[in-house]
């Protein structure tokens, strides 16, 4: 009878020792899925600030080429009024020579 309480009581004991790591074992597990999330977390906020300043420069880009098809415009026009002008002091030239 003293041996089979004695069985049972070291069954128990080592059940509950068992028990007791596996619940440290989940401790630790609980612990690093908890981290990983803070991770994720923090990586989705740097993704999100990422696309934010991607767009932003998406925008600065857009307006530097609106502004530079401005000056295309400009200079197009600017060249045109210049060559206009030459050749309006050309056939002047011509003419005071032919005279």
């Amino acid at each position: 009878m003293i041996k089979k309480v004695l069985k049972v009581g070291v069954i128990v004991l080592v059940l509950g020792v068992a028990s007791g790591c596996a619940t440290q074992g989940l401790d630790e597990v609980r612990a690093t899925a908890d981290a990983a999330a803070r991770d994720a977390a923090a990586a989705k906020a740097s993704a999100e600030a990422a696309r934010a300043a991607a767009d932003s420069a998406a925008q600065a880009a857009a307006s530097a080429q609106s502004t530079a098809d401005q000056a295309l415009s400009a200079a197009t026009e600017a060249q045109a009024c210049c060559d206009a002008n030459r050749d309006r002091l050309e056939r002047m030239f011509q003419r005071s020579q032919a005279k």
